[in-house]
Protein backbone atom coordinates (compact mmCIF):
# COMPACT_ATOMS: atom_id res chain seq x y z
CA UNK A 1 0.00 0.00 0.00
CA UNK A 2 1.27 3.48 -0.89
CA UNK A 3 1.74 5.80 2.09
CA UNK A 4 0.70 9.35 1.18
CA UNK A 5 2.02 11.04 4.32
CA UNK A 6 5.45 12.62 4.01
CA UNK A 7 8.23 13.24 6.54
CA UNK A 8 7.19 10.44 8.88
CA UNK A 9 9.43 8.00 10.72
CA UNK A 10 8.42 4.83 12.57
CA UNK A 11 9.38 4.97 16.25
CA UNK A 12 10.34 1.81 18.14
CA UNK A 13 8.52 0.91 21.36
CA UNK A 14 10.53 0.49 24.55
CA UNK A 15 8.41 -2.44 25.76
CA UNK A 16 9.24 -5.59 23.84
CA UNK A 17 6.87 -8.34 22.71
CA UNK A 18 8.72 -10.71 25.04
CA UNK A 19 8.11 -8.42 28.02
CA UNK A 20 4.42 -8.09 27.18
CA UNK A 21 4.10 -11.86 26.85
CA UNK A 22 5.75 -12.40 30.24
CA UNK A 23 3.23 -10.09 31.92
CA UNK A 24 0.14 -11.27 30.02
CA UNK A 25 0.89 -14.98 30.03
CA UNK A 26 0.33 -15.26 26.27
CA UNK A 27 1.45 -13.85 22.95
CA UNK A 28 -0.49 -11.12 21.20
CA UNK A 29 -2.23 -11.90 17.94
CA UNK A 30 -5.45 -11.93 15.94
CA UNK A 31 -8.24 -14.47 15.68
CA UNK A 32 -10.04 -13.41 12.51
CA UNK A 33 -13.56 -14.86 12.42
CA UNK A 34 -15.06 -14.99 8.93
CA UNK A 35 -18.32 -16.49 7.73
CA UNK A 36 -21.78 -15.61 6.52
CA UNK A 37 -24.16 -13.41 8.48
CA UNK A 38 -25.77 -15.70 11.05
CA UNK A 39 -22.82 -18.10 11.24
CA UNK A 40 -22.19 -17.17 14.88
CA UNK A 41 -19.26 -14.76 14.62
CA UNK A 42 -20.53 -12.17 17.08
CA UNK A 43 -22.06 -14.71 19.48
CA UNK A 44 -18.87 -16.74 19.71
CA UNK A 45 -16.58 -13.70 19.76
CA UNK A 46 -18.19 -12.12 22.81
CA UNK A 47 -18.65 -15.42 24.63
CA UNK A 48 -14.99 -16.24 24.04
CA UNK A 49 -13.89 -12.76 25.13
CA UNK A 50 -15.81 -13.07 28.40
CA UNK A 51 -14.35 -16.48 29.22
CA UNK A 52 -10.78 -15.54 28.36
CA UNK A 53 -11.02 -12.29 30.31
CA UNK A 54 -12.26 -14.20 33.36
CA UNK A 55 -9.05 -16.25 33.14
CA UNK A 56 -6.91 -13.11 33.11
CA UNK A 57 -6.15 -12.87 29.40
CA UNK A 58 -5.74 -9.53 27.67
CA UNK A 59 -8.48 -9.88 25.06
CA UNK A 60 -10.71 -7.60 23.01
CA UNK A 61 -13.41 -8.06 20.35
CA UNK A 62 -13.59 -5.97 17.21
CA UNK A 63 -17.11 -6.52 15.84
CA UNK A 64 -18.43 -5.47 12.45
CA UNK A 65 -21.52 -3.58 13.61
CA UNK A 66 -19.69 -1.83 16.46
CA UNK A 67 -16.85 -0.61 14.25
CA UNK A 68 -19.27 0.71 11.63
CA UNK A 69 -20.81 2.94 14.31
CA UNK A 70 -17.52 4.77 14.77
CA UNK A 71 -14.25 4.25 12.92
CA UNK A 72 -15.91 3.07 9.72
CA UNK A 73 -19.17 5.02 9.89
CA UNK A 74 -18.27 6.65 6.56
CA UNK A 75 -18.30 3.31 4.68
CA UNK A 76 -21.11 1.46 2.94
CA UNK A 77 -21.23 -2.10 1.60
CA UNK A 78 -19.97 -1.74 -1.96
CA UNK A 79 -16.96 -3.94 -2.83
CA UNK A 80 -14.67 -0.91 -2.51
CA UNK A 81 -16.07 0.09 0.88
CA UNK A 82 -15.95 -3.50 2.13
CA UNK A 83 -12.28 -3.66 1.16
CA UNK A 84 -11.50 -0.40 2.97
CA UNK A 85 -13.49 -1.59 6.00
CA UNK A 86 -11.37 -4.72 6.28
CA UNK A 87 -8.11 -2.86 5.56
CA UNK A 88 -8.73 -0.47 8.44
CA UNK A 89 -9.73 -3.27 10.80
CA UNK A 90 -6.67 -5.29 9.83
CA UNK A 91 -4.44 -2.37 10.82
CA UNK A 92 -6.32 -1.72 14.07
CA UNK A 93 -6.22 -5.41 14.97
CA UNK A 94 -2.47 -5.46 14.31
CA UNK A 95 -1.96 -2.55 16.73
CA UNK A 96 -3.94 -4.33 19.46
CA UNK A 97 -1.93 -7.50 18.83
CA UNK A 98 1.35 -5.59 19.00
CA UNK A 99 0.23 -4.28 22.38
CA UNK A 100 0.02 -7.90 23.53
CA UNK A 101 -3.72 -8.47 23.22
CA UNK A 102 -5.57 -11.43 21.79
CA UNK A 103 -7.83 -9.71 19.28
CA UNK A 104 -11.04 -11.46 18.23
CA UNK A 105 -12.16 -9.90 14.97
CA UNK A 106 -15.73 -10.74 13.91
CA UNK A 107 -16.38 -9.63 10.32
CA UNK A 108 -18.03 -11.32 7.35
CA UNK A 109 -14.99 -10.22 5.30
CA UNK A 110 -16.29 -11.98 2.19
CA UNK A 111 -13.30 -11.54 -0.13
CA UNK A 112 -10.11 -13.61 0.05
CA UNK A 113 -7.87 -10.76 -1.10
CA UNK A 114 -9.17 -8.52 1.69
CA UNK A 115 -8.51 -11.20 4.30
CA UNK A 116 -5.00 -11.68 2.89
CA UNK A 117 -4.42 -7.94 3.27
CA UNK A 118 -5.62 -8.10 6.88
CA UNK A 119 -3.25 -11.01 7.50
CA UNK A 120 -0.32 -9.06 6.07
CA UNK A 121 -0.71 -6.44 8.81
CA UNK A 122 -0.10 -8.98 11.60
CA UNK A 123 1.80 -11.70 9.71
CA UNK A 124 2.57 -14.76 11.88
CA UNK A 125 0.23 -13.58 14.65
CA UNK A 126 -2.84 -13.77 12.39
CA UNK A 127 -5.14 -16.80 12.58
CA UNK A 128 -8.09 -17.13 10.20
CA UNK A 129 -11.08 -18.90 11.77
CA UNK A 130 -13.78 -19.96 9.32
CA UNK A 131 -17.24 -20.41 10.80
CA UNK A 132 -18.60 -22.58 8.03
CA UNK A 133 -22.34 -22.72 8.66
CA UNK A 134 -23.87 -22.91 5.19
CA UNK A 135 -26.34 -20.45 3.70
CA UNK A 136 -29.37 -22.59 4.53
CA UNK A 137 -28.43 -22.76 8.22
CA UNK A 138 -27.73 -19.03 8.39
CA UNK A 139 -30.99 -18.13 6.65
CA UNK A 140 -32.91 -20.40 9.02
CA UNK A 141 -31.44 -18.52 11.98
CA UNK A 142 -31.57 -15.00 10.52
CA UNK A 143 -31.26 -13.44 14.02
CA UNK A 144 -31.42 -9.86 12.72
CA UNK A 145 -33.98 -10.47 9.97
CA UNK A 146 -31.42 -9.42 7.38
CA UNK A 147 -31.86 -12.32 4.95
CA UNK A 148 -35.58 -11.67 4.82
CA UNK A 149 -34.94 -8.01 4.01
CA UNK A 150 -32.30 -8.95 1.42
CA UNK A 151 -34.67 -11.32 -0.39
CA UNK A 152 -37.31 -8.57 -0.41
CA UNK A 153 -34.79 -6.25 -2.05
CA UNK A 154 -34.62 -3.95 0.98
CA UNK A 155 -30.86 -4.51 1.45
CA UNK A 156 -28.49 -4.23 -1.50
CA UNK A 157 -25.13 -6.02 -1.78
CA UNK A 158 -26.01 -8.54 0.93
CA UNK A 159 -23.46 -11.34 1.23
CA UNK A 160 -24.83 -14.73 0.24
CA UNK A 161 -27.89 -13.27 -1.48
CA UNK A 162 -26.91 -10.42 -3.78
CA UNK A 163 -23.16 -10.31 -3.12
CA UNK A 164 -20.61 -13.15 -3.10
CA UNK A 165 -18.80 -14.86 -0.24
CA UNK A 166 -15.43 -16.41 -1.05
CA UNK A 167 -14.76 -19.28 1.33
CA UNK A 168 -11.29 -19.50 2.90
CA UNK A 169 -9.09 -21.99 1.06
CA UNK A 170 -6.79 -22.86 3.97
CA UNK A 171 -8.18 -21.47 7.24
CA UNK A 172 -6.13 -21.96 10.39
CA UNK A 173 -9.25 -23.32 12.07
CA UNK A 174 -12.66 -24.28 10.67
CA UNK A 175 -15.71 -24.73 12.88
CA UNK A 176 -18.97 -25.90 11.35
CA UNK A 177 -21.29 -23.76 13.42
CA UNK A 178 -24.24 -25.12 11.48
CA UNK A 179 -23.76 -28.43 13.29
CA UNK A 180 -21.90 -27.50 16.49
CA UNK A 181 -23.35 -25.60 19.41
CA UNK A 182 -21.80 -22.75 21.37
CA UNK A 183 -20.12 -24.92 24.02
CA UNK A 184 -18.56 -27.26 21.47
CA UNK A 185 -17.36 -24.34 19.36
CA UNK A 186 -15.90 -22.49 22.36
CA UNK A 187 -14.05 -25.64 23.45
CA UNK A 188 -12.41 -25.87 20.01
CA UNK A 189 -11.49 -22.19 20.09
CA UNK A 190 -9.94 -22.31 23.56
CA UNK A 191 -7.89 -25.37 22.64
CA UNK A 192 -6.67 -23.56 19.52
CA UNK A 193 -5.81 -20.42 21.51
CA UNK A 194 -3.83 -22.35 24.12
CA UNK A 195 -1.60 -23.68 21.34
CA UNK A 196 -1.48 -20.69 18.98
CA UNK A 197 -0.87 -18.03 21.63
CA UNK A 198 1.46 -19.96 23.93
CA UNK A 199 -0.85 -19.57 26.93
CA UNK A 200 1.02 -20.13 30.19
CA UNK A 201 -1.71 -19.17 32.71
CA UNK A 202 -3.18 -21.92 34.86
Amino acid sequence: MTIKSQNITAVAHRVTATERRAVNGHKGGVLWFTGLSGSGKTTLAFELEQRLFAKGYQVYVLDGDNVRHGLNSDLGFSPHDRAENIRRIGEVAALFAEAGNIVISAFISPYRDDRKLARSATLEGFHEVYLSADLAACEARDPKGLYKKAHLGEIADFTGVSAPYEEPENPDLEINTGNLGIEESIALLIDFIDNAFGVSRT
